[in-house]
């Protein structure tokens, strides 16, 4: 009995040594953790004949609107260096929300920040999570990232501001862990 709890204790310590060098080898190979914040601001069209953002499907015989429950839309919005939409386009913001609270106020949201300007072209964020969209600011998850941002985590905040009726404008301010 007590030469198999030896043996036993020797497998485990064996296995819990061999974890540690793997561990220690793969950290070593996507180098130091560093952390990043950034702000751009996205140049939203929610209507007219150069909406970025679009109605895909929502309940038959309602209208299809931001604040009616099941109503899902396709975004494709211009992100810029600056609150002004002159100011140098550094990506696009490219996703899908879904109106998911019945009473309209909260949004499910996937989108994916890509880069294509300046110094992080090629690579990506994505986000994803609820988006209560009636608060300033408000606050979604940041669940990964490729390129320069591989394996990020972190959060980015929403602020929208309201220029008309056919062009908003949100600041996002990510926050991220990445490699």
């Amino acid at each position: 009995m007590a030469k198999n709890v030896l043996i036993c204790s020797a497998k485990l310590s064996l296995l819990i040594f061999l974890l540690a060098i793997f561990v220690t080898s793969s950290q070593s190979k996507l180098g130091n953790l560093k952390e990043t914040s950034l702000t751009v601001y996205f140049q939203n069209r929610p209507s007219g004949p150069k909406a970025t953002s679009v109605a895909i499907a929502g309940i038959p015989g309602q209208d299809w609107t931001y604040g009616k429950f099941g109503t899902s839309f396709a975004t494709d919005a211009t992100m810029t260096e600056g609150f002004d939409r002159k100011t140098a386009e550094i990506g696009r913001g490219q996703g899908m929300f879904l109106t998911s609270a019945k009473d309209g106020t909260s949004l499910t949201l996937l989108l994916s920040i890509v880069f294509t300007g300046k110094e992080y072209k090629g690579s990506t964020l994505q986000i994803q999570g609820a988006d209560h969209q009636f608060e300033n600011p408000r606050e979604v998850a940041v669940v990964g990232g490729t390129g320069q941002f591989r394996f990020a985590r972190g959060y980015a905040t929403f602020e929208s501001f309201r220029v008309s009726k056919s062009h908003v404008v949100s600041r996002c301010n990510v926050t991220i862990e990445h490699y």
